[in-house]
């Protein structure tokens, strides 16, 4: 019998989706990259979900890159589409309505570090490497790594890690803001469910906004950014998770939100 793809697991709104390729320390090939973005379409329409956790399966890594067999024989055009395969699914991620956490429990290299990249957040073991070695496989980054690399950590980190192709400790990943947090290996699952249930506890719609503000505010001026951020606010006071945090603050009790 084949294994998944993808192992899926959901307890408490919190949906960990687990890259099942071991053998090939989860190198992102096509079908990998359908399924993920089939597995994130599903998670948005899934009102049981409110959060996702991402990560690898087995010991060595998170996702150790693009499938290089595979990527070996495409052609010109072959290759434009895999790189708006990705693309596309990393955009997905991104853009979902719900927050992700990549738990990045290994090697997160090139496919790897883009996919963690589109995540929300990032939590990495201590040891965990990150790189962008495509410059050594004579390619570029195809799934959005010179573009993401640019916005979290700025121009010269980019070109370092991009044209020099070597891989960084997770501890200088988390001093160029690539991640958001080092732990220890054995307390990475730990630490990144407690975060992700701390998330899925708190009211889904301004999780919702908060993502929409900051989506739209990096890609466009100040202005606009506040502009939408002051629409966003709005809207969130016709929802019963407003009135219910509200007033859960004034009676000194926690809230319980509903996601209305």
């Amino acid at each position: 019998m084949t294994e998944p793809l993808l192992l899926t697991e959901t307890a408490a709104g919190v949906r960990t989706l687990r890259i099942n390729r071991p053998d090939k320390l989860n190198a992102l090939n096509r079908e990998v990259i359908d399924a993920l973005d089939a597995a994130f379409a599903e998670a948005a329409r899934d009102p049981e979900v409110r959060v996702v956790v991402l990560t690898g399966a087995g010991p060595k890594a998170f996702v150790a890159g693009a499938d290089i067999a595979e990527m070996h024989t495409l052609t010109p055009v072959q290759g434009r589409d895999f790189s708006l395969r990705g693309s596309r699914m990393m955009r997905r991620i991104e853009k979902l309505p719900k927050p992700v956490i990549a738990m990045i429990n290994g090697f997160a290299l090139g496919g790897g570090l883009e996919l963690a990249m589109s995540c929300h957040l990032r939590i990495a073991a201590d040891s965990a490497k990150v790189g962008q070695p495509e410059i050594n496989l004579g390619l570029i980054p195809g799934f959005g790594g010179s573009q993401r690399l640019l916005r979290l950590c700025g121009r010269a980190a980019t070109l370092e890690l991009c044209l020099t192709g070597a891989p960084i400790s997770a501890e200088r990943a988390l001093q160029l803001g690539i991640v958001n947090r080092v732990v220890p290996a054995a307390d990475l699952e730990t630490e990144t469910m407690t975060l992700a249930k701390q998330l899925a506890a708190a009211a889904p719609l301004a999780l919702r906004g908060l993502l929409d503000c900051v989506n739209v505010g990096g890609e466009c001026s100040l202005e606009e950014g506040l502009e939408y951020e002051s629409a966003q606010f709005g809207l969130i006071f016709a929802t019963e998770d407003m009135r219910e945090g509200t007033r859960a603050f004034l009676e000194k009790r926690k809230p319980t939100f509903t996601g209305r």
